[in-house]
C-alpha cells in the first residue's frame, strides 16, 4: 500500500459529498477550514440533493474525480455518510486514482470508497471524521486533535496510537497480531462481499464499528464474513463503536466469532459513530496487543 503525501501547511482541503444530502452552511464552514491555516475547496454536489442521495451518481462521481485530479487539492474531506457511495465503486476511475494518491477521510458508508480504493488504487486511506456530523459540530478534543496529527506525518512508524483513557478499553481475547489495518463500518464491509471491492482477506487486523444495528443483526453480518471465508485472513480485530450496543452486550457474540480462531479482540475504541471519533490509518501495517490494550503503527500513514 503506498502512502498518500502528507497534508503541508496552507494546504487546500477538497470537501465532497459522495453519499447523502444534509445543508451546509458555507461561509462557516470555510472560516472553521481557514481558522485551522487551510483553505477549502467545496465541489458542487455539496449543495445537491436528489431525495437520500447528494446529487445524481455522475455528479457524485464528477466531484470524486475532480477532487483527486485537481493538483492544488491536498487533501479531501467527505461532508457526510449515509448511503449511496456503493452504487459509484463500478465507475470510479481507479488509474487516476492511483495517479493522484492523497489522503482521503470520511466512514460510515464512506467505507465501501476505503474499501475499493485499498484494492484497486493501492494507497492508504483514513478512516475518519466526517465533515459536517463531527468537524463543525466540535466533537470532543481528541476526534480533531487525532486527525491532524494523522495527516500532518506526526504520527510515524513505531508510535503508539494512543486511546484516550477515558474511555476504557476491554479485553475480549488477549493476544498479539501484526497485520494490515482494514475495515470500516461493519454493514458496508458485508455488502460488499463477493463483489470486486470486498474486503481484503490476507494478513489484516480487522476493524469494524456500526450505529442503529441490532444485536441480531451484527451476528448475521459477522457470520457472513465467517461464511465468507474472510476471518481465515483476519490476524486481529479491533471492535469500534457499536451505537446503542455496549461491549457487554456484544462480548458473547465476540467470543462466539472470534474465539475458535484463535483471534485476539479488543474492544471500545472510539471510532466510528462517537464522540470522540479518532482517525484510523486504513491500509497501514499495525501490531495489536489485546493483553496490553494497545495498537502500534509498523510504518509512516503519511509520506
Amino acid at each position: 500500500m503506498r502512502l498518500p503525501p502528507r497534508l503541508p501547511e496552507h494546504g487546500t482541503i477538497a470537501l465532497i459529498a459522495p453519499a447523502g444530502p444534509i445543508e451546509l452552511d458555507i461561509e462557516a464552514a470555510c472560516a472553521w477550514v481557514r481558522a485551522r491555516g487551510y483553505t477549502l475547496r467545496i465541489y458542487p454536489g455539496v449543495s445537491l440533493a436528489q431525495g437520500y442521495l447528494a446529487g445524481s451518481d455522475e455528479a457524485r462521481l464528477q466531484d470524486l474525480h475532480d477532487a483527486f485530479s485537481d493538483p492544488e487539492v491536498d487533501a479531501i474531506f467527505c461532508l457526510r455518510g449515509g448511503y449511496g457511495t456503493p452504487r459509484l465503486l463500478d465507475k470510479i476511475d481507479f488509474a487516476l486514482l492511483a495517479q493522484h494518491p492523497k489522503p482521503f477521510v470520511g466512514y460510515s458508508d464512506i467505507t465501501a470508497l476505503h474499501l475499493a480504493i485499498a484494492r484497486h488504487a493501492g494507497f492508504v486511506t483514513f478512516h475518519g471524521p466526517l465533515f459536517k456530523s463531527d468537524l463543525l459540530t466540535q466533537k470532543q478534543a481528541p476526534t480533531e486533535s487525532s486527525l491532524w496529527q494523522m495527516l500532518r506525518g506526526e504520527l510515524r512508524a513505531r508510535d503508539l496510537l494512543r486511546h484516550p483513557p477515558t474511555w476504557p478499553l476491554t479485553t475480549i481475547l488477549p493476544g498479539q497480531a501484526q497485520g494490515r489495518l482494514m475495515g470500516g463500518n461493519l454493514a458496508m464491509i458485508s455488502a460488499t462481499l463477493g463483489t470486486a471491492y470486498e474486503l481484503p482477506s490476507d494478513d489484516i487486523v480487522l476493524f469494524i464499528e456500526d450505529v442503529n444495528e441490532p444485536l441480531y443483526r451484527v451476528d448475521r453480518f459477522l457470520n457472513h464474513l465467517r461464511l465468507a471465508g474472510k476471518l481465515r485472513g483476519v490476524r486481529g480485530v479491533i471492535v469500534g463503536d457499536f451505537a446503542g450496543i455496549g461491549v457487554e452486550q456484544m462480548t458473547p457474540l465476540l467470543l462466539d466469532t472470534f474465539q475458535a480462531e484463535g483471534i485476539p479482540v479488543l474492544a471500545g475504541w472510539r471510532s466510528g459513530h462517537c464522540d470522540p471519533n479518532l482517525t484510523l490509518p486504513l491500509g497501514v501495517q499495525v501490531r495489536l496487543d489485546t493483553t496490553e490494550q494497545q495498537l502500534w503503527l509498523e510504518q509512516d500513514v503519511v509520506a
